[in-house]
């Protein structure tokens, strides 16, 4: 199986895949607990829309939220923003190897190609 088989976590991916989020979700790494009017603040979009991404993160379990009053608080789940890096730092990894070796086959193919063209 491969490794993106292996971690086929359409949660995770389907909430890295929309700018707004990691936007969201970096400002929840670096700044600590947020509510969604302040995320609101700092980002394009509505407070509502802020609570639709939340829900998106939240589902992949990378961030939390606590009621705090009439206020709810939302913060990153570190453990799992790191699992994800790793995730996707490994299949970047594989994804160089397997294009060095599609660039090894390409430049031999050529090569093999300009030397029969030369007898």
């Amino acid at each position: 199986m491969s490794l993106l088989a292996e971690n086929l976590d359409t949660g995770l991916w389907e909430a890295f895949s929309e700018p707004n989020r990691l936007v969201l979700l970096d400002h929840l790494i670096t700044s600590g607990e947020q509510s969604a009017s302040a995320l609101a603040r700092i980002s394009p979009i509505s407070r509502q829309a802020v609570a639709k991404h939340m829900a998106v993160l939240e589902a992949a379990n990378l961030v939390t939220q606590e009621r705090k009053g009439r206020e709810v608080r939302y913060s990153a789940i570190p453990a799992r923003v790191e699992e994800a890096a790793r995730t996707m730092a490994e299949l970047a990894s594989n994804w160089d190897s397997r294009l060095a070796k599609i660039k090894e086959i390409s430049e031999a193919i050529h090569a093999t190609r300009i030397k029969e063209s030369a007898q």
